[in-house]
């Protein structure tokens, strides 16, 4: 009887942990704004963004951005601006890449750029 309840009971924990990881995550009015923010930053900067080896201007970086973005929220897949940068904005998802944003002759990681945005978003705010 111990082992048929022992059974059980990994039955119910398997099946909340599939319940678990089927969780639909979805952006908030908050993580809308900073994502829309971020968005805003990438297509008005003057830097170039380099994908896969080749650079971008500003309006084509944010436009791919905007397209991962669509499809990832479709997935529902993004529940804040730090899972916009991390699964929209660090890797290009064919190459596995590293993103690249070179602003003034300064080279780095677009995630560590948008990071640091996302940062003084916050702390401006009230």
């Amino acid at each position: 009887m111990k082992a048929f309840q022992r059974l059980v009971a990994v039955a119910v924990l398997l099946d909340l942990g599939g319940a678990l990881t089927t969780a639909r995550a979805e952006l908030d009015a908050t993580g809308q704004q900073e994502v829309a923010a971020l968005l805003a930053y990438v297509g008005g900067s003057h830097c170039a963004f380099i994908r896969n080896g080749k650079a971008y201007g500003a309006a084509d970086a944010k436009s791919h951005l905007q397209y991962k973005l669509k499809y990832l929220l479709q997935e529902h897949k993004v529940s804040s601006a730090e899972d916009f940068i991390a699964l929209a904005a660090t890797e290009s998802s064919m190459s596995g890449k590293p993103y690249l944003v070179n602003c003034d002759g300064v080279e780095q990681p677009s995630a560590d750029w948008l990071k640091d945005e996302l940062r003084r978003l916050r702390a401006a705010q009230p």
